[in-house]
């Protein structure tokens, strides 16, 4: 009886201890599953699709997933952030959601979105062209954790095409003066312009552009600076500090073109950030890459590489528009640009390719021989010849000049290689004009403007060194012997930017 009676007690005993065992432990587990909880609603962001739905699933009154169920708390959501963190389909939502300049309500900004919203076959070009370099130029853009604003600077600046040349000398999508470009590394040379590289400058214009940042620390300024100079920017600043004036962009003293220049940039983000409001209907650009990038290490023929890959001549030079020649000349190695689907396509069929990769070859002109007489020999037309070469129409071609001719069967012309140190052309002949200069200007930023040195501006006038205001400058820049891009008819845009 007694040993019964101390079993019933023993069990007893046992199922109390295991019970509050139990309780003990849940009492533990509890905050443990709280402070989860907490930790994953600091992680996901307020307004996150679901977020407040998911996680209301674990509070109190609800039932808890244990581990037989089929999909546990925390991998619930992770499908969320996934699903939070989709990038978007259209590559103008991204650009939208890095908009962070200072909105601008000035009569400029209404004047130049009514401008845009007025030319909607313009917009629709500018469009077309820059669908295929906006993603790269967005991603680089993000990746310097700078304004998406900045990724819409070609459109004023060139309107996105790449082979946009002003009378300044400013070429590419960015507008490179050639004395800028060469301060950022820009290669330009006979054969190739690292100008009108779509990868080259992008990353020179952002460089230049984050350290104009580093200098005036607001983006407005950074603009100014980078369509007028930075040494004139800077002397404004001065100024008006000197005066006890406010030093800003809206503040400043700055030329016609320069105060128009902001403005713009924020009359085309208002218009990307609502189209509709302005009537006007913005082809979706797809967030993904347009190009990809092939290294060869061999010359090819322009026409040949297109071919080779299935695209248009035009489409290759607008992916590939620094080379100036028929022929790419690699210079021991060079990354070609093809679009995405074609990259493959191209390197396929280039190792496939079983025949001469280049149709032209240099020939070095004998004494006493004349563009005519080479032309006929050749096969090529007179125009074609000069053109190719940079011959002036009535420039004389010297015993010795090395020329790029086509091989049409002849083997009396060298590798092209042994042209790779060929300078450039010279500028066209000089055409002179009178400036007149104005309050705040300086030889360095006259200089700048034009695209040329102080040391020209002083040998054309005298030696100056010292500038007065409505001082009579005698300044020369060569034609370009180019067309510009057209604008649409009667736009007031600075000419400077007639792209």
């Amino acid at each position: 009886m007694k040993i019964q009676r101390f079993t019933v007690i023993l069990v007893a005993s046992l199922t109390l201890a295991t019970a509050s065992f139990l309780a003990h432990a849940s009492e533990v587990a509890e905050p443990a599953k709280s402070v989860i909880i907490e930790s994953l609603e600091d992680e996901l962001p307020e307004d996150a699709p679901n977020a407040s739905g998911t996680l209301s699933a674990m509070d109190g009154n609800a039932a808890v997933p244990t581990p037989d169920d089929d999909v546990s708390p925390l991998a619930e959501t992770s499908d969320h952030a996934a699903n939070i963190s989709v990038p978007p389909i259209d590559l103008w939502e991204r650009i939208r959601k890095g908009f962070s300049m200072d909105e601008l309500d000035s009569e400029e900004v209404r004047n130049s979105e009514d401008f845009y919203a007025s030319h909607p076959k313009y917009m629709k070009r500018v469009v077309e062209r820059g669908k295929r370099y906006l993603f790269h130029i967005v991603e680089e853009v993000e990746r310097r954790g700078m304004p998406s604003e900045m990724a819409l600077l070609p459109i004023i600046e060139s309107a996105f095409n790449p082979r946009a040349y002003s009378s300044r000398h400013a070429s590419g999508l960015w507008q490179f003066i050639p004395s800028t470009g060469k301060n950022y590394g820009l290669k330009q040379n006979w054969w190739y312009d690292e100008r009108k590289d779509v990868i080259a400058a992008t990353s020179a214009a952002l460089d230049y552009l984050q350290n104009l940042h580093r200098m005036f620390g607001d983006w407005e300024l950074v603009l100014a600076s980078y369509n007028w100079g930075e040494g004139a920017v800077g002397r404004s600043l001065v100024k008006n500090r000197s005066n006890g004036l406010p030093e800003d962009f809206r503040n400043i003293s700055l030329p016609p073109e320069t105060q128009n220049y902001v403005p713009r940039l924020i009359a085309i983000k208002n218009i990307i950030s609502n189209p509709a409001m302005f009537g006007v209907e913005l082809e979706s650009v797809p967030n993904r890459p347009y190009f990809e990038k092939v290294a060869t290490t061999r010359h090819i023929d322009v026409k040949l590489a297109a071919k080779l890959a299935g695209i248009s001549v035009d489409e290759f030079k607008a992916l590939n528009p620094a080379h100036k020649r028929p022929v790419i000349h690699t210079d021991g190695s060079r990354a070609l640009l093809f679009p995405a689907d074609k990259a493959e396509i191209f390197m396929e069929n280039l190792k496939n390719h079983d025949k001469p990769l280049v149709s032209w070859q240099a020939y070095r002109a004998k004494n006493g021989e004349t563009a005519e007489k080479i032309s006929a020999r050749y096969g090529i037309s007179i125009r074609r010849l000069r053109e190719i070469n940079d011959i002036g129409k009535n420039s004389t071609i010297m015993p010795g000049q090395a020329l790029l001719v086509p091989r049409n069967g002849s083997m009396e012309g060298e590798d092209i290689s042994i042209m790779s140190n060929k300078p450039l052309a010279p500028l066209m002949p000089e055409q002179g004009f009178v400036y007149a200069v104005k309050k705040g200007d300086s030889l360095f930023g006259i200089a700048k403007r034009h695209g040329v040195t102080i040391a020209q501006i002083k040998s054309w006038n005298g030696g100056t060194a010292r500038l007065l205001i409505g001082q009579k400058l005698i300044l020369k820049h060569s034609s370009p012997g180019r067309t510009k891009a057209p604008t649409p008819e009667g736009s007031a845009m600075p000419e400077k930017k007639r792209m």
